[in-house]
């Protein structure tokens, strides 16, 4: 693509062109700052990469932050609007939120862990996403990309995505103790309202937060050509209750309970128009209860523990329109966990984070009150314990070690066997510090994923193809024009073994004092054993057989999982300047994957992105912006055979908001914006629909 070739090309001079800016402003600096108003930008800070709290500059991963500020600005409806910009990371499933999955570098679904509050999110369900959280009231979301099943097992290929909702105290200002926040706002396309209301409380030792949200469509979404997508006028609501204790410094015990409910008509496959025979009448409750408890007390450096209990219960009823078909779909993980950090010397510091995880996650499906094969009943076991060492070799050098061991034992219904499985994951790490700011960074993992669920063992018819016809002469099969699951019980467990170099700069000062400009960028290869690939066949020969009803020999199509070798690679770019008056940002991803041995391209592969973010705050409370992303087409050379090209496409975006600092508007935040300014008509790989339209968007928020 052009402006990658050509930010390719120029890259080493932009970097020396940031340097010369650099120097060429230092001797003018002590000036400069005497007109300028001094801030200070926070720290970032990673908490759940390494299930310990750590910057940003001291991770030997590539990892992003999407804070709260970078939320309300992007008035997401969705996490697709909330995280495209993230390098390395996209969501793909198409416009309804409710069909959103992730995928990092090309590893998608499943093959990414999501964890919510530290909980896991295992819901599993095809063509169905796995969001359930209202991002009005998340308060940080960290992406860690890469390998790292060391530190949480099963899943963790790609990387892992945590989604941390607000506590009492990012609601209460400081000095009082009570605080809440209502807000209200309009999404132009699909006609959006939606609302939501924080209330938190803090009294001694005792806090307690509740949240409640609705987002109420009133009609399709339209995409840039100004065509319906069909069935994808969904509502819904969400509620979280927290609760949390203080006994002793540096003890505490939190519970919450979150609830979540869409319905509308869709079809079932979410990532496709709607039709008059396959849409249904959806309703999806989601519930997640959490328990857990954090122990850190103060002169005790071999103890930082932390212990969690979580369950999340996910229900699917689906009423198919045109005949009254009934399917129903629960989904469950209860799981437990402990962890440990202890800090010792053994001659050089050592900081030993260890502990062990339990979970199960079960599944039921019926058909019209019967059990349905496409989702059969079972569930899955996973038991591991792991252990990771952060070695303090030198004041700059710190090397990271690490192992887990996972048994996944695997109890199926419906006549399959029983089956158990072990997996190694290691992991070894360098993070050297030549400066204050600077960091390059290295590892070496193996993670690894349990073929699911519903990849093992469905059965069954998947969708009609088309009406019946003969193959040839008198004798000669006849195609049903059926497409059936067939199960594929010994598939294996995907592994990867991934390589990764990095670096991150930061710049302090650059124009004046108190600004920054932040610089990283990380290269990454994967080989991976075993990649569980879904194959969808037209005609399928093995399907062949006699059908005793109809006297004649039949075959059909079908839909099955199969283990493949592939190999994953691409390089992540990302640029962020902020200051006092203004700021701006850069982030570019190039994947590049393929199956091994010359079998052709991966069909999870996303587009190369280049994302531009640039802005004003001329005055106290006021910030004007705009967003420039620029996808790459995807030629049939790209793509898996059969696999439909995919366009160009040049997106911008524009952002406002005001915050009254004083008078009665005080505590008051006016969010407005336009997306897809230009009504760009484009599709992103690998979704099936096209994106959605020019959207205008404001909301009203107000604290108290």
């Amino acid at each position: 693509m052009v402006f990658i070739k050509h930010w390719r090309n120029g890259s080493g001079l932009g970097l020396g062109c940031v340097l010369a800016v650099h120097a060429g402003f230092a001797s003018a600096q002590e000036g400069e700052a005497a007109a300028q108003d001094t801030f200070r930008l926070p720290d970032i800070v990673i908490f759940g990469a390494a299930r310990d709290e750590r910057a940003l500059l001291d991770t030997p991963n590539a990892a992003s932050v999407v804070g709260e500020e970078e939320i309300r600005r992007r008035q997401p409806s969705t996490y697709a609007e909330m995280l495209d910009d993230v390098p390395g990371l996209s969501i793909e499933g198409g416009p309804r939120g409710v069909s959103q999955e992730i995928n990092i570098r090309g590893f998608q679904d499943e093959q990414v862990v999501l964890r919510l509050d530290g909980g896991r999110q295992n819901f599993n369900l095809a063509h169905r996403g796995r969001f359930f959280t209202d991002p009005m009231i998340l308060k940080q979301v960290e992406v860690l990309r890469g390998g790292a099943s060391t530190l949480f097992g099963s899943g963790a290929l790609g990387g892992v995505v945590f989604t941390d909702t607000k506590d009492a105290r990012d609601v209460i200002d400081p000095g009082k103790t009570v605080g809440g926040e209502v807000s209200t706002g309009y999404n132009s396309n699909g006609n959006e309202w939606k609302y939501g209301a924080t209330g938190a409380v803090q009294h001694g030792a005792f806090d307690a937060l509740i949240f409640l949200s609705g987002r109420d469509r009133g009609s399709d979404i339209e995409d840039g050509s100004g065509a319906d997508i069909v069935d994808s006028q969904i509502d819904s609501e969400n509620y979280l209750l927290k609760f949390g204790v203080e006994p002793a410094d540096g003890l505490r015990f939190e519970t919450s309970y979150q609830r979540y409910e869409d319905d509308g008509v869709t079809p079932p496959n979410t990532n496709v128009q709607g039709t008059p025979t396959t849409s249904v009448n959806r309703e999806l409750t989601h519930e997640a209860v959490r328990a857990g408890v954090e122990w850190n007390p103060a002169g005790n450096p071999l103890v930082n523990a932390n212990a969690l209990f979580f369950y999340n219960n996910t229900e699917v009823r689906e009423d198919r329109i045109f005949d009254g078909r009934f399917d129903t779909t629960d989904f469950e993980t209860v799981g437990f966990e402990i962890t440990n950090i202890s800090e010792f010397d053994i001659g050089v510091p050592v900081a030993l984070s260890y502990g062990f995880e339990v979970f199960e996650d079960r599944q039921t499906g019926t058909r019209d009150g019967a059990p349905r094969a496409q989702t059969p009943d079972a569930k899955q076991q996973f038991y591991a314990a792991f252990a990771q060492a952060d070695f303090t070799v030198t004041p700059t050098l710190t090397l990271t070690a690490g192992l887990r061991y996972d048994v996944i034992d695997t109890k199926p219904e419906g006549g399959f066997a029983s089956r158990s499985d072990e997996e190694f994951s290691p992991k070894l790490a360098l993070s050297w510090r030549p400066t204050e700011n600077t960091q390059v960074f290295a590892s070496a993992s193996r993670s690894f994923r349990a073929a699911s669920l519903t990849e093992m063992f469905p059965q069954g018819v998947h969708f009609i193809a088309g009406p019946g016809f003969p193959l040839g002469g008198p004798g000669s099969p006849f195609f049903t024009g059926v497409n059936e699951f067939l199960p594929t019980p010994t598939l294996r467990p995907e592994t990867a073994d991934q390589i990764e170099i990095g670096m991150r700069h930061r710049i302090d000062g650059l124009f004046w004092r108190g600004d920054r400009l932040d610089l990283s960028g990380n290269i990454y290869y994967a080989e991976v054993d075993d990649f569980i690939d879904t194959v969808v066949t037209f005609i399928d020969p093995a399907t062949t057989g006699f059908n005793p009803v109809t006297g004649r020999l039949e075959v059909a199509g079908s839909t099955t999982s199969r283990n493949i070798d592939a190999r994953l690679y691409g390089l992540e770019l990302s640029a962020d300047y902020d200051a006092q008056s203004w700021f701006g940002g850069a982030s570019l991803s190039v994947p590049r994957g393929e199956r091994r041995g010359g079998a052709g391209e991966l069909g999870s592969i996303p587009q190369d992105r280049l994302v531009l973010t640039g802005g004003l705050r001329p005055a106290p409370g006021w910030e004007l912006g705009a967003r420039a992303t620029f996808l790459r087409k995807l030629d049939a050379g790209d793509l898996p055979a059969g696999t439909q090209p995919v366009a160009a496409a040049e997106v911008f975006d524009v952002f406002a908001s005001w915050q009254p600092q004083r008078g009665m508007l005080e505590g008051t935040l006016i969010s407005a914006g336009v997306d897809n300014v230009f009504d760009e008509n484009y599709r992103i790989h690998p979704n099936g629909l096209n994106n959605p339209g020019v959207t205008a968007k404001l909301t009203i928020s107000r604290r108290f």
